[in-house]
């Protein structure tokens, strides 16, 4: 028992510290940096024109990405659990390519689809003053990619271990599917739902490199906060940077909390159906 207790306290130390250096050091400096020069630089630094514009456009591309994953993510998620069709494992496994593709990889791509110069529609969406790469539009289309398989990992198990048991007993009572989805079947997914888009806002708020491909980095105009964290720590504009990236790292922070919080439902959820 001794021996087993001090490989326990060792194993704990060891990763602890892995930790600490890893993950603990670098958000440290970040914040001890970040408030080096006082809470008026830092005030200074957050309100000025190009930071708020980066924030506000970070923001508009978060939500609008959670948007879109949230809606085709319910709907791609009762096609995969509800019905059986030819394709559906390749369906599944082409789910998970974003997650598995570089994010570089990702804006190549796109441009090669809907570059307004060679793309494949981007030609023709640009002969008709529609314009996808180098635009916010583009900056939104790589976001929800990238984020894609968030929404629809968090349901499928759910409406797996749920059946269908409750939605027929609704149908049977003369529900049609639009009632059946509101009232049984959207209640039962929404934590796994409120979850995923909470996964989703954190992935969206942190892109970095299809954004940067697709957008230009055009400041004032396609510049998300990371690109311009990256920009003004080249331009040795450090204090902009690290508050930047300081209230990045905060709103992560608040989502894993939440994603904490809703894991902690979700558990309880089932646990209570499994006792029932």
């Amino acid at each position: 028992m001794a021996d087993k207790n001090i490989a326990r306290y060792v194993l704990r130390i060891l990763v602890i510290t892995y930790l600490f250096f890893l993950v603990g050091w670098p958000v440290w400096l970040i914040v001890h940096n970040t408030f080096a020069d006082g809470l008026d630089a830092l005030h200074d630094a957050l309100t000025s024109p190009t930071v708020v514009f980066s924030l506000k456009l970070t923001l508009a591309v978060a939500v609008q990405a959670v948007l879109i994953n949230t809606i085709f993510g319910v709907g791609i998620s009762l096609l995969l659990v509800r019905y059986e069709f030819p394709g559906k494992r390749a369906l599944s496994a082409l789910i998970d390519l974003p997650l598995s593709v570089s994010p570089v990889v990702v804006g190549l791509a796109l441009i090669l689809v809907y570059g307004p110069r060679d793309g494949w529609f981007g030609v023709w969406l640009h002969e008709h003053g529609f314009n996808i790469i180098f635009s916010t539009t583009g900056i939104i289309l790589a976001t929800t990619f990238i984020s894609l398989p968030l929404v629809i990992r968090e349901i499928v198990p759910v409406l797996t271990e749920r059946g269908i048991d409750e939605e027929q007993a609704a149908s049977s009572l003369g529900a049609s599917p639009a009632q059946a989805f509101f009232r049984v079947t959207l209640p039962a997914i929404k934590w796994a739902l409120v979850y995923g888009m909470v996964l989703t806002f954190a992935r969206a708020l942190g892109e970095f490199g299809a954004v940067k491909i697709v957008s230009g980095n055009l400041e004032g105009r396609t510049q998300t906060a990371t690109l311009l964290v990256e920009q003004k720590y080249q331009d040795f504009e450090q204090s902009t940077a690290y508050a930047t990236a300081f209230l990045l790292a905060a709103v992560a922070v608040a989502c894993i909390a939440v994603v904490t919080i809703l894991r902690s439902h979700t558990e309880s959820a089932s646990a209570k159906r499994g006792t029932s």
